[in-house]
């Protein structure tokens, strides 16, 4: 038996058909199968690069009937798996897939490209060098709210897909979990009609209303919370460390730590204490 073919993880474009890597499109135009999520969005891919090639609709709503056949088809050869647009995974069906794969033996090779996240990030100039990426939010408002609400102290940026009839709604329910925080809105990316809005969530509520396209939102993180002062422990805590000799700017800047107590106020805490010495 030879040994199993590769299952190659094909990033394409998430607009402009020139975003697509070389190496993309050698992989798409040497495998024996290309698996997708829509069968007739990559088809237009396939006959843009010339292409003929046998395709098996992916999703799921199909996934448990379509592994084993997909794993069949690794054993002849190299397959590519490809979402509507963008790098698969990412909020879109696969990853039961590639488990399978390499469970079964196969490679796994994943060809880096376009990614609607990374380009909201570096259209947003926002922090990222660490971030929390929502995919789509709950369609409901309650949940929606309780999702975002999660991350009201959070100091993460926040970057959330989001469908143009839902944009409005969920811009509300932004503001009502997280405050009036600055946002960058990125409306068809690498498309001919691509925007970045930059402002407030309630600014962007008042820009965009009547949404068309394919939206991205980049959310400023938030402020983290901080512990509910305790005055009496920082009091206690300050008379014990002063009394080992512990100095005043040292002994403030652990019960500011550790109470939730303001410098300011655990130097009033310190002056009061000598005081009544």
């Amino acid at each position: 038996m030879g040994m199993p073919g590769t299952l190659y993880v094909v990033a394409t474009p998430i607009g402009n058909l020139e975003d697509l890597t070389y190496r993309a499109a050698r992989v798409l135009g040497e495998v024996a199968l290309v698996v997708a999520e829509d069968t007739r969005q990559t088809r237009k891919l396939l006959t843009h690069l010339g292409l003929r090639k046998p395709l098996l609709s992916y999703n799921q709503h199909n996934a448990a009937q379509r592994t084993p056949r997909v794993l069949d088809a690794l054993r002849a050869g190299d397959v590519a798996l490809v979402s509507d647009a963008g790098t698969p995974l990412v909020s879109d069906p696969g990853a039961g897939l590639v488990r399978a794969a390499a469970e079964a033996g196969s490679p796994v090779v994943a060809l880096p490209g376009p990614s609607a996240v990374v380009a909201a990030l570096a259209t947003a100039g926002m922090p990222a060098d660490a971030f929390v990426f929502l995919g789509f939010p709950p369609r409901a408002s309650k949940a929606r709210r309780e999702t975002f609400a999660a991350y009201a102290h959070d100091p993460l940026t926040l970057v959330v897909f989001e469908a143009p009839h839902r944009l409005s709604a969920t811009l509300a329910d932004l503001r009502s979990a997280l405050g009036d925080r600055e946002v960058v809105v990125c409306r068809e990316l690498t498309k001919r009609y691509e925007e970045a809005f930059r402002g407030s969530l309630s600014a962007a509520a008042a820009h965009f209303t009547a949404p068309r396209g394919e939206f991205v939102l980049v959310i400023a993180g938030g402020e983290p919370e901080r512990p509910v002062a305790d005055t009496v422990g920082a009091t206690e805590a300050l008379s014990r460390l002063k009394a080992a000799g512990v100095t005043r700017k040292d002994a403030s800047a652990r019960v500011e730590e550790a109470y939730g107590v303001s410098r300011r106020e655990a130097y009033r805490i310190w002056l009061e204490a000598s005081t009544a010495c």
